[in-house]
């Protein structure tokens, strides 16, 4: 049994948790006075006495504790815990914002917002759609309407050009470009052979029922409107080693005698491109506006269907979870390039000295080139050099084949028109001032207020 511990004169007393039997006290495990605090006295062994449970540790042993906790710790510094999802993505977010701006790019890299489409007919819309034009008709086409006019318009050409019309026909209506080469080489092949052997019979004869025509020609729309439009009549002709007749192209002798006219054919039926409606760059000269950074574009300018617009809104949100994950800049280049083919079209606004906007309608993969020829049809001194400046003042045509979307200028981009510094340097020394309008004067009548 142990003692009673009495305390003695001004000593206080602590309350404390007795300890089990089994566990050693905290004084059991402490070098007497390293913490200064001293054991109880023994009572004499011939006493029997109670054993009252073992006191806690004093406030200054537990301060003193804790120093040297402390003290242990500087030591040997505790490996840190797994960052937080938070804590990560906001290191990286803040690491993305410094690369960003030492690259000169106040975005941060690995999100890019979608704008979201305006229903077309709004009276806010930048541009009122996509448009363009049949390259056989003149005719202005909504982006729905374009194939299904130009192939009638290929179709009623047969009336009046029909070796026309069919070698359009083989090139435009079928999608299968390698099909088609293979198609038109044979074609062509055929044509050579009678160019150049025009007395031996054998080749002025073609047998449908021929593997080659069957898996090359007789798949293409328009191929045997083709034969037949330059001469070639279907016959039923005895073949050896058959019961029955067979079916042939067979050259009239009025074609027979006049060669040069197939080698024509031939030539315009290998250099013949599909017939493709052009984009309607539906150009707009605006008065100078406080708006003209401003773009509400329709869904035409958008490679999504509507759903895939909500989608990739609902996945903007967690775009940040991307920027958890650690990514070499090859990694977010190839993704920034998979973000920009989302656009097919780009609307560019041009700001002109004098204030005023020259727009334009443009593929998001076209090049600079198209964009400068796109604003020296509109000026009045088309001969004169001058430059486009993206808004960080960068110009533009250090490359002319580089792409809007490679650019930065998608889905739209407002651009600043400036004059060669040469030129102007000329044109003053000359005693001469520049025109206050840039533009040809029939542009500016039909100048318009953006809104």
């Amino acid at each position: 049994m142990g003692q009673v511990a009495e305390a003695g004169v001004g000593q206080k007393l602590f309350h404390r948790t007795p300890h089990p039997p089994c566990w050693p006290s905290w004084e059991d495990t402490c070098v007497p006075g390293s913490l200064g605090r001293e054991k109880a006295p023994r009572e004499k062994p011939n006493q029997p006495t109670l054993r009252q449970p073992r006191q806690g540790p004093t406030d200054e042993a537990q301060m003193a504790a804790a120093a040297a906790l402390a003290r242990l710790e500087q030591k040997q510094p505790r490996a840190r815990g797994p960052m937080s999802q938070d804590s990560i993505r906001n290191q990286v977010r803040k690491e993305l914002r410094a690369e960003a701006t030492v690259s000169g790019s106040p975005e941060v890299p690995g999100i890019n917002v979608v704008p979201e489409p305006k229903e077309e007919g709004s009276t806010h819309l930048a541009v009122p759609g996509v448009y363009f034009t049949c390259p056989l008709t003149g005719a202005t086409l909504r982006k729905d309407q374009r194939d299904a006019h130009i192939k009638e318009a290929i179709l009623s050409h047969f009336a009046t050009d029909p070796v026309a019309a069919s070698i359009m026909k083989i090139h435009t209506f079928n999608k299968d470009r390698d099909r088609v080469k293979l198609g038109v080489d044979t074609i062509a092949k055929y044509l050579d052979n009678i160019h150049l052997h025009p007395e031996e019979e054998k080749y002025r004869k073609i047998k449908l029922q021929n593997k080659v025509f069957q898996e090359r020609i007789n798949c293409l729309e328009g191929a045997h409107e083709f034969f037949e439009a330059i001469g070639f009549q279907k016959v039923m002709l005895p073949v050896a080693d058959k019961e029955g007749p067979e079916e042939f192209y067979v050259l009239s002798e009025a074609v027979l005698a006049q060669p040069q006219s197939l080698e024509r054919h031939r030539e315009r039926l290998l250099a013949t491109e599909p017939v493709r409606a052009t984009l309607h760059r539906q150009r707009r000269i605006f008065r100078p506006s406080p708006l003209a950074s401003q773009f509400d574009l329709p869904g035409d300018f958008f490679n999504l269907t509507a759903e895939e617009i909500k989608r990739e809104q609902r996945l903007r949100s967690d775009a940040v979870e991307r920027l958890s994950v650690l990514r070499t800049k090859a990694m977010r280049e190839k993704e920034e390039q998979r973000e920009l083919r989302k656009y097919t079209y780009a609307l560019l606004r041009v700001r002109l000295p004098d204030g005023c906007l020259l727009q334009g309608t443009f593929y998001a993969r076209e090049r600079m080139a198209a964009v400068y020829g796109f604003v020296r049809e509109a000026l009045l001194n088309d001969w004169l050099p001058f430059e486009l400046l993206a808004s960080g003042g960068q110009k533009l045509l250090e490359d002319e084949n580089l792409a809007l979307n490679e650019c930065g200028l998608v889905p739209s981009a407002l651009l600043t028109f400036s004059w060669d510094t040469a030129v102007l340097e000329d044109v003053k020394a000359a005693g001469a001032k520049p025109d206050s309008s840039i533009l040809k004067p029939e542009l500016l009548l039909a100048i318009e207020k953006l809104s």
